[in-house]
């Protein structure tokens, strides 16, 4: 019998934890057979499976698709109907297992293209040693006149980030993923819009990104990415993946990020954080609402693979919840309820439990096969924004002129 032939995510907790699950489920099933897993940057990831037709022309017989992609997928019969399979049979405590969360974006025309493999919404991560210091505390106190505590509202995210702002420690305010692939900025512009009244949204459900709540979330965060007095220097080149490592190596004092490089810092021997983080929810503009984005990756398989019924058996097994717990403790964020209420990863990981509470605010993007190409206008606007002195309004009249031509 051929390889199975696995597109993987690559980050080094995901790849750990997949060989382990294959090795587990083929001694379980006593097959021999070998998976091939090539680990991809984000880019890669979508070309070699979507671009260039990979799951359909059989090069994929299973593929980490994120959320943003999988209609696209589906639109272009990429994927597979996993429906029939789940009905014939189910994996382990399907649906109940899950939070609705993290079932309802693969399930497109009433049917089901994906399980849950790895979650975490953005949130606030921050340093609690340092914010829980007594002198800094006091300091803090004496500076800006408010207690020393996870900022509610931008300005007091700004000010917290220059006051524990120390370049000559290596230590800086906040870090960001400003590496243009296509996600990180267009997630941050997105949660930017979100905290201040902003939709991505029109009263017509078409993408209208020219508002006055982008005017003010554009002009906020470009500033503070390229303040030096507040952002570790090298955001401009870090992906998510380099971001979450720069706080994890005790580089930040606070990150927007997604959850898995808050729990990362408790599991990775490169901690230099563990035991000294927590997360809580996104500032947010006064006046305005907290929000989160909900985006997860998901185990698919190719339309094109021959070995179909084989590949939902491995991911039935994966979707277990030992399994998911295995991911977890390799340093990625497990899906199930039962994963976020389990007490041992509790008491490794702190905050686990409060990703329920993350997810009742968390948003999602549009769901629209042009969403990928939005997405790439959006990321080439923040770039821009943060590279060049074009103004705010003119970088958003021009994009929404882009997205008027493929709407």
């Amino acid at each position: 019998m051929d390889k199975i032939k696995i597109a993987v995510r690559k980050f080094e907790p995901f790849e750990t934890a997949l060989q382990k699950l294959w090795d587990a489920f083929c001694a379980e099933n006593s097959l021999t057979i070998e998976a091939e897993m090539i680990p991809l940057e984000l880019h890669d990831l979508y070309e070699a499976t979507l671009t260039k037709k990979g799951l359909i022309n059989g090069d994929w017989d299973i593929a980490h698709i994120n959320t943003d992609w999988i209609f696209d997928a589906v639109n272009a019969s990429a994927v597979q109907n996993l429906s029939p399979y789940i009905k014939e049979n189910p994996p382990q405590d399907f649906p109940e297992g899950w939070h609705k969360s993290l079932l309802h974006l693969q399930e497109i025309n009433g049917n089901v293209y994906g399980l849950p493999f790895h979650d975490g919404p953005e949130c606030l991560i921050y340093r609690k040693d340092l914010f829980e210091n007594p002198e800094e505390q006091q300091a803090f106190k004496n500076k800006f006149g408010y207690p020393l505590q996870p900022p509610k509202t931008w300005q007091e995210f700004t000010e917290i980030a220059a006051f524990f702002n120390k370049p000559e420690q290596n230590l800086y305010g906040c870090v960001f993923a400003n590496y243009p692939d296509g996600h990180n900025m267009v997630f941050d512009f997105c949660l930017q819009l979100w905290t201040r009244g902003g939709s991505l949204l029109n009263q017509e459900n078409q993408i209208q990104i020219n508002t006055p709540e982008a005017v003010k979330a554009l002009n906020f965060y470009r500033a503070l990415v390229n303040n030096e007095n507040t952002t570790h220097p090298e955001s401009i080149g870090f992906g998510s993946v380099e971001a979450g490592m720069a706080f994890a190596k005790g580089e930040a004092a606070m990150a927007i990020n997604w959850f898995g490089f808050a729990s990362m810092c408790e599991v990775i021997e490169a901690s230099n954080v563990k035991g000294k983080v927590d997360i809580t929810e996104l500032p947010s503009d006064a006046n305005h609402a907290s929000a989160s984005l909900n985006v997860y990756w998901l185990y698919t398989i190719g339309s094109g693979s021959k070995h179909k019924d084989l590949a939902y058996q491995f991911l039935k097994f994966a979707t277990t919840a030992q399994s998911d717990k295995l991911l977890t403790n390799e340093g990625g964020i497990g899906c199930r309820k039962s994963t976020w209420n389990d007490t041992e990863i509790n008491k490794t990981i702190p905050y686990y439990h409060k990703l329920s509470k993350l997810h009742e605010n968390a948003l999602t993007l549009p769901q629209t096969p042009i969403w990928p190409k939005v997405a790439e206008l959006i990321d080439h606007m923040v770039l821009e924004a943060i590279t060049t002195t074009i103004s705010s309004e003119i970088l958003l009249e021009n994009t929404q002129k882009n997205i008027q031509n493929i709407q």
